[in-house]
């Protein structure tokens, strides 16, 4: 048996929701994977559920906000970076708010919340595939 048919993959889903020129971002909790750092809202895509109905329920789920996919962002692949045999593929959405609201965040996952313009973003300790969504 070849040693990459070992690997698997998981699929994520993330949007961008821009408000006023600026996009929303969460920070993971500091005891979670990844703790402290800035991310788009979003997760992992469950067994039959298309991404772009991932990135939604997700949306609401860690802001609190009713959104609709407007179109896709881009797609990103990169292994694992805790070394597991796993391959990460996520997309990223552009969003629209159905009616703007509060943002409300799980405090399971998330402690903060930030609206940034792309140059404020560029200072927030982002994985490199959130830095790509911050491109046109």
């Amino acid at each position: 048996m070849r040693e990459d048919s070992l690997v698997t993959d998981k699929y994520l889903a993330y949007g961008r929701l821009i408000r006023d020129g600026k996009i929303l971002f969460i920070r993971r909790q500091p005891s979670s994977f990844l703790g402290g750092r800035w991310e788009l809202p979003g997760g992992t895509v469950e067994p039959g559920e298309r991404p772009a109905e991932t990135v939604v329920r997700e949306f609401a789920e860690e802001t609190g906000l009713t959104v609709h996919v407007t179109g896709e962002r881009g797609t990103h692949s990169w292994d694992d970076v805790a070394g597991r045999p796993m391959r990460i593929h996520a997309a990223v959405y552009a969003l629209a708010e159905e009616v703007p609201g509060e943002v409300v965040l799980d405090p399971e996952e998330h402690d903060a919340f930030v609206w940034c313009d792309r140059e404020e973003a560029a200072e927030l300790d982002l994985a490199e595939h959130f830095r790509r969504a911050l491109e046109d």
